[in-house]
């Protein structure tokens, strides 16, 4: 197929690179109170995926007299290049004045969520509420389009809202061209509750490439590890995969075997990266994050070997890097 190289922007690079491997296009998933500067990072320095995604922000906010207080958000460092800023919302408007904005924030790609199931989200007519506006949603892609100055705009979505609208969902988004449509494989009525349907995202992709518009198809969900992911593009004809709760706790995930291989580093290891990555947060979010967002990241790492519930529970009471420090040291003499 051939490709419209000026709307993809950066993912031709990241296409030819995964062509050249053999292997699909590999996304962190943007996860709220996750994928922060501190957790991407950690994945720069252990095992880095093809591309970057942020936790998502609010189009509103960032046209509010607030939006200084949403930029932490938006922080990176140079090292995460390809990085894309995920915006939600419901004002075209507001998407075009947020897409200049993160044009000069220096990002390399501009996502609109139109998937988040939450309550306080689509209340706003945001989220997966877009799936049951297409032509509200078709009016976002081209304002954020308008606004980017030439960065490339995709879309990650579900399958549909109380029941699978493949048939009808993409060709929607498609009639606005994104650059990359992601797919998670749950309706939103679903939630978590049930496996994601590949077929369907299998489905997708073939709308996707059908349309001749050029939009790179991504499946996302219940990806268990590197093989796994591998195995799902090939099976499904897909451009890329994204991960997102697989990853918790192995910032290493990304690298080939034997790392990933069953979970990953020792209990050592594990455990020194944990250490390592709450002083990061501690210091680049001090004042600005709630320490206790590292807690659902301590869960993840202190699993699996002996005396791990034990230590969970020590670093649950947690207020500061310097006390996981020293939990973490007394565990291990």
């Amino acid at each position: 197929m051939k490709r419209d190289n000026k709307n993809l922007g950066f993912w031709i690079k990241s296409l030819k690179r995964s062509r050249r491997q053999k292997k699909p296009i590999m996304c962190l998933a943007p996860m709220a109170d996750v994928t922060d500067a501190a957790f991407r990072r950690m994945f720069v320095k252990y095992g880095r995926p093809d591309v970057f995604w942020t936790e998502f922000v609010s189009a509103d906010g960032l046209c509010s007299a607030g939006k200084n207080n949403l930029l932490i958000d938006l922080k990176y460092s140079s090292a995460e290049h390809p990085i894309v800023a995920q915006i939600f919302g419901a004002k075209p408007k507001n998407f075009y004045t947020s897409a200049r904005l993160l044009a000069e924030l220096g990002f390399d790609g501009i996502d609109i969520n139109m998937g988040c199931p939450d309550r306080k989200v689509e209340k706003q007519g945001a989220g997966a509420a877009l799936i049951k506006n297409p032509k509200l949603a078709q009016e976002i892609i081209l304002a954020t389009k308008a606004g980017a100055a030439g960065l490339p705009v995709s879309v990650k979505t579900r399958i549909g809202y109380n029941k699978n609208e493949t048939e009808t969902w993409m060709p929607a988004l498609l009639a606005a061209k994104p650059a990359a449509i992601i797919v998670h494989g749950r309706t939103r009525k679903e939630m978590s509750k049930v496996s994601a349907r590949w077929d369907i995202i299998g489905r997708a992709a073939e709308i996707v490439k059908e349309s001749k518009v050029g939009a790179l198809i991504i499946g996302n969900g219940d990806v268990a590890d590197l093989v796994d992911a591998y195995q799902k593009a090939k099976q499904y004809n897909l451009d890329g995969i994204m991960v997102g709760r697989s990853v918790f706790g192995k910032p290493w995930w990304f690298r080939p075997s034997p790392l990933s291989k069953g979970g990953g580093m020792n209990a050592k290891k594990k455990l020194e990266v944990m250490a390592e990555h709450t002083k990061l947060f501690e210091k680049l979010f001090a004042g600005h994050k709630n320490f206790n967002i590292m807690k659902k990241h301590f869960k993840a790492y202190a699993f699996g070997f002996d005396g791990a519930k034990e230590l969970r529970i020590k670093l649950m009471g947690a207020k500061t890097a310097k006390e996981v420090g020293e939990i973490v040291e007394s565990f291990r003499d």
